[in-house]
């Protein structure tokens, strides 16, 4: 999905997540996502929620009256055992693969799109994205065990 300049990234989630067929085991995401909009969305999904809250974050009112709300959950969490302990139990350092992904794209591709138009700017990010995977497959190394 392109967006403009204009376009927050916890806007787009929702929308993102609609265009996944499969189920969703876990979505994480940073600071930028802490938004009722992007929880619900996660929640809909049946998903594992893994975005940490902002520094200064305060529980949010639960409507349904069932169960906390799942940020709640993480707040509680967090103040039981340390962001540093949280982030570890939630595997939510496997966020920063697809952060090295992101950067691997800018640093070889630029943070720019040449495309004018929208259907072209997606037609150049899916051509860009196929060049960096067969980079990326090109430079893994071949690992084989060795028993001794």
């Amino acid at each position: 999905m392109t967006t403009s300049n204009s376009t927050g990234d916890g806007e787009t989630l929702p929308d993102l997540l609609d265009q996944i067929d499969d189920p969703i085991r876990q979505v994480s995401a940073d600071g930028a996502y802490d938004t009722k909009g992007c929880h619900d969305a996660i929640q809909a999904r049946g998903a594992c929620i893994a975005i940490p809250p902002r520094e200064n974050a305060t529980t949010w009112p639960d409507k349904s009256g069932e169960s906390p709300h799942p940020r709640n959950q993480i707040l509680e969490r967090i103040e039981l055992v340390g962001r540093k302990k949280w982030k570890e139990e939630s595997d939510y350092h496997r966020r920063s693969l697809a952060e090295t992904a992101v950067f691997r794209y800018k640093t070889i591709f630029g943070d720019r799109l040449t495309a004018r138009t929208p259907d072209a700017q997606v037609a150049e990010s899916y051509t860009r994205c196929h060049a960096l995977n067969k980079m990326t497959k090109l430079g893994m190394p071949e690992s084989y065990r060795v028993v001794m």
